[in-house]
């Protein structure tokens, strides 16, 4: 008995040597990690959340499309080892007319974490300060040199909690952002999200469509806001490659989630329902990424939709953002040296 227990631990202790170098063998022939260099970069880019709603209107009119104006924003980060630092800040003016825009006040902050093959995000966007494209069409008080209403108090707003489950143990985030790691040959898996959020958009005390076009029959039409809390998955796929250091990398996914609706009028309770919404999840990275340094174009889009019968409030959020920076102090590779003829 004590010979079968020696070497039943034997040969377990061997087993589980053999997996993990075998696992660590597999996990360094997909990623190249970088996690003891010291990691310096800097971002610039662009947060942009237009919205719009449909409906019957008054004077044919089906759509009014609501636009927020918006400024370069320029990040500057740090990493090494379990530590990460970003500070972004606006830059430059708007990038739209203020005369016909306005301004836009933005805040966006969040935190994501990666456990094994999950990645857990969690992020809040508000925006402050709209203005409603072509009012001219159904309002004669503005023309072709004034055409948009200016909504400075108009805000859209979205917290949201994400955990995307990636089958494929090798398809890492880190990898995929590109700062710490990069891919060294092809990854590709299916993957589930799963997906909370808390979004909508008010208006203060005034209504958030035009009193022109309004109706007394329809109290949605002079709500003060829209609101939503939803709760859902989203399966999807996702893909990596890297050939001589391009590396091209995102997902796509497609599902729904069940929602609680609510609207309030200016002078009423609000009205709430349950529903059900679809939803997308796309993201695309790509760029050049080589030990020493790497540059990445980084795209993220996101939406948002309320449907009340015959009225739908869509909202998109679109990020787009420009990534380089250098890595110091790596490892350097090991490289066999040539046979000396003497």
């Amino acid at each position: 008995m004590l010979l079968y227990s020696v070497l039943k631990a034997l040969a377990s202790s061997l087993f589980l040597l053999f997996f993990t170098v075998n696992f660590a063998q597999n996990s360094e022939a997909f990623i190249e990690e970088f996690r003891d260099s010291k990691v310096f970069y800097a971002d610039l880019g662009m947060n942009t959340a237009p919205f719009n709603i449909r409906n019957t209107f008054p004077n044919s009119i089906d759509k009014i499309s609501y636009k927020n104006n918006f400024k370069p924003i320029l990040g500057v980060g740090f990493a090494y080892k379990w530590l990460s630092l970003r500070v972004a800040l606006p830059i430059l003016g708007n990038i739209r007319p203020k005369a016909d825009y306005g301004e836009t006040k933005q805040f966006n902050i969040g935190i994501d974490y990666t456990y094994k093959k999950t990645y857990l995000d969690l992020e809040y966007k508000g925006l402050t300060g709209y203005s409603i494209k072509d009012a001219a069409t159904w309002d004669t008080s503005f023309n072709s040199i004034n055409p948009n209403a200016l909504r400075p108090n108009l805000s859209a707003y979205n917290l949201s909690f994400n955990a995307w489950y990636f089958n494929n143990i090798h398809f890492k985030m880190n990898a995929l952002q590109g700062k710490r790691a990069h891919f060294k040959q092809k990854v590709q898996t299916w993957y589930i999200k799963a997906t909370g959020n808390v979004f909508g958009i008010d208006h203060l005390n005034e209504s958030i469509i035009p009193i022109p076009l309004q109706s007394s029959n329809n109290s949605k039409l002079q709500a003060r806001n829209f609101s939503a809390i939803d709760i859902g998955l989203i399966p999807g796929f996702a893909y990596a490659n890297r050939i001589k250091n391009w590396q091209f990398s995102g997902w796509v996914g497609f599902g729904g989630v069940i929602q609680g609706k609510f609207y309030t009028p200016l002078n009423g309770q609000a009205t709430g329902f349950l529903g059900l919404a679809p939803r997308y999840d796309i993201r695309f990275i790509a760029g050049y990424s080589s030990d020493d340094y790497f540059i990445f174009f980084v795209t993220d889009f996101d939406n948002k939709s309320i449907k009340f019968n015959d009225l739908i409030y869509r909202q998109y959020y679109y990020s787009l953002k420009l990534t380089g920076g250098f890595r110091f102090d790596h490892p350097k590779k090991k490289r066999n040296k040539k046979p000396n003829p003497n």
